[in-house]
């Protein structure tokens, strides 16, 4: 059973961390996942760095734009995390945008996510009509969970299609902002978050945007099965490097 599977299956709420690979400095990758399990988070997101990122927010955007200069490309990527599963045993996803997988190849691209070991991908900006015509099949070939993002304006029917191409869990976009823009959820995301809650979707929900705190993402797991964090971890390791990762997981949970 792929990772993500089993990890959805414990009987807890799911803390997933998100960061730009290749940052604070080009080496750090690695260092940051193996801190990151052992401070016991659930699920990793790694960012592989865009020019372009269209729903990340101007945290993410500088550190992918850092990590860019710090020359971090997809093949450097693949080469950092090619003898991760030596010590690293809970669910990876890499988190990016089309194109650089487009440019790689989509085949050799999951291939290469198939023999390091990621179990899974979200990719913002691949409508999932596009994904289901054209790329399911690839992705099941290598055993990859493609995770799909909606939003409070996602209409129940394109919901409804989502939940039925995804064996994985849905990527629950708080609000209709882009990341880190946020602190803390009204009346407004509490509706949206039980509306989804009560559809009975096949597949878990895990919300993303505006989880940075102990509150935050008590907040979000009353609704739902984990909660993301990404620009706030992406500020602390800006303020503190990679020393104390530790200290800001425990913080959370």
């Amino acid at each position: 059973m792929n990772r993500i599977n089993q990890k959805l299956q414990e009987d807890k709420k799911i803390l997933s961390i998100y960061f730009s690979a290749g940052y604070p400095n080009l080496n750090d990758t690695v260092q940051i996942i193996q801190d990151l399990e052992k401070s016991g988070i659930d699920m990793i997101e790694i960012g592989l760095p865009f020019s372009d990122p269209l729903a990340d927010g101007p945290t993410i955007q500088a550190s992918s734009t850092q990590a860019l200069h710090n020359g971090m490309t997809t093949q450097v990527l693949f080469d950092q995390l090619k003898d991760i599963r030596k010590t690293v045993s809970i669910p990876l996803v890499i988190m990016g945008y089309f194109n650089p997988m487009l440019q790689y190849g989509v085949e050799n691209f999951c291939k290469k996510c198939a023999e390091i070991g990621i179990d899974g991908l979200i990719i913002p900006d691949l409508p999932v009509d596009v994904y289901a015509d054209e790329y399911k099949a690839t992705f099941e070939k290598y055993g990859l969970k493609n995770i799909f993002l909606i939003t409070p304006q996602t209409s129940d029917e394109r919901i409804h299609f989502i939940d039925s191409v995804s064996d994985g869990f849905i990527y629950m976009v708080s609000s209709a902002s882009v990341t880190g823009s946020q602190s803390g959820f009204g009346s407004v995301q509490e509706e949206y978050f039980k509306r989804i809650a009560g559809m009975n979707l096949k597949n878990p929900q895990v919300i993303g945007f505006g989880i940075n705190n102990a509150e935050t993402f008590n907040q979000a797991t009353q609704f739902a099965k984990g909660a993301i964090i990404g620009s706030a971890f992406i500020t602390h390791l800006t303020e503190h490097g990679t020393g104390k990762i530790e200290a800001f997981v425990k913080a959370i949970r």
